[in-house]
């Protein structure tokens, strides 16, 4: 099977975390932004998890952090099709597919959670995510 043609489906949308911190945050200092990726594999329901998690803070102190998950489920063909015994092995430019989808997912939920707050102005911005992601990602499959 070639490159791309993961066969996949977008299952659910969750937000894992959400939370501000209004006494961390002054109106006009310097706001930083800090992301965070994490991969997580259920073989038996051939479910992929991207977690993307950001924190804007100010002076080292964060004022709202969001974490949202995305899960996606694998074609039985795609799974026999990327897994020997032990690991499965998803293309580098799949997995950045997918975290492209969740960060857009993030950015919406970050609107929705935000709106008619003193927050909702701090957008996600555009993020490279083939930066994040430089190579094939495996998962053991435990046997």
């Amino acid at each position: 099977m070639k490159e791309g043609s993961v066969g996949f489906a977008l299952v659910g949308i969750k937000t894992e975390q959400f939370a501000t911190f209004e006494d961390n945050y002054k109106d006009k200092a310097k706001t930083n932004l800090n992301t965070g990726l994490e991969f997580k594999f259920n073989k038996d329901e051939k479910l992929i998890a991207v977690v993307v998690t950001i924190i804007f803070e100010q002076n080292k102190k964060a004022f709202l952090k969001l974490q949202v998950s995305c899960h996606f489920r694998i074609s039985d063909e795609s799974f026999k099709n990327y897994c020997n015994d032990s690991v499965i092995t998803l293309p580098q430019g799949f997995m950045t597919h997918l975290t492209m989808i969740t960060v857009s997912s993030v950015r919406g939920v970050l609107h929705a959670k935000t709106e008619g707050t003193i927050f909702n102005k701090y957008l996600l911005p555009t993020l490279d995510v083939t930066k994040m992601i430089k190579e094939d990602v495996e998962f053991s499959l435990g046997n």
